[in-house]
């Protein structure tokens, strides 16, 4: 067992739509790449980048698990592990959610009813369905949210 399971900082999930790995050879020219095809360009993945103002349970490291972990199968993602720390004395979270296709992570401030959430993801999914799972829990009087497109292919 690892050691971050032991001391209870990793999540139970990873979820039943876990990735199972298929050797492939490097010279096969075939191989998936998971890059993303859209409005005529490729590129690696959306990353978002979203301000939570106005937010609430910020606080609360086992309800922010649950609910990125819920807002990544909302998104068709993949989870490997999760992992969050809670600091002291103001009570902020700050975690991660490893994906098969990159990560979601979080970082609150419940003193200034904050949250800055980082939601990249490459292949099928789509990051901009984690965001309501998200809002359910944090009831963000506003959010800003940016997109990004990473890794864009030249032609």
């Amino acid at each position: 067992m690892n050691a971050l399971a032991q001391l209870g900082m990793v999540s139970e999930l990873p979820s039943n739509n876990q990735a199972i790995s298929v050797p492939v050879s490097f010279e096969d020219e075939d191989r998936k790449d998971y890059f993303v095809e859209k409005d005529g360009e490729k590129f690696a993945g959306t990353h978002l980048l979203v301000d939570m103002w106005g937010a609430t349970n910020l606080d609360d490291p086992a309800k922010i698990d649950s609910t990125l972990c819920e807002a990544a199968l909302a998104a068709g993602a993949t989870i490997l592990h999760s992992h969050f720390h809670h600091f002291t004395p103001n009570g902020g979270v700050s975690g991660v959610v490893v994906l098969a296709e990159s990560h979601i992570s979080i970082h609150t401030w419940p003193e200034r009813n904050f949250a800055a959430v980082d939601i990249f993801m490459c292949g099928a999914c789509d990051p901009h369905l984690a965001i309501p799972v998200m809002q359910r829990l944090f009831q963000a009087e506003q959010l800003d949210v940016s997109e990004e497109r990473r890794g864009r292919v030249q032609s």
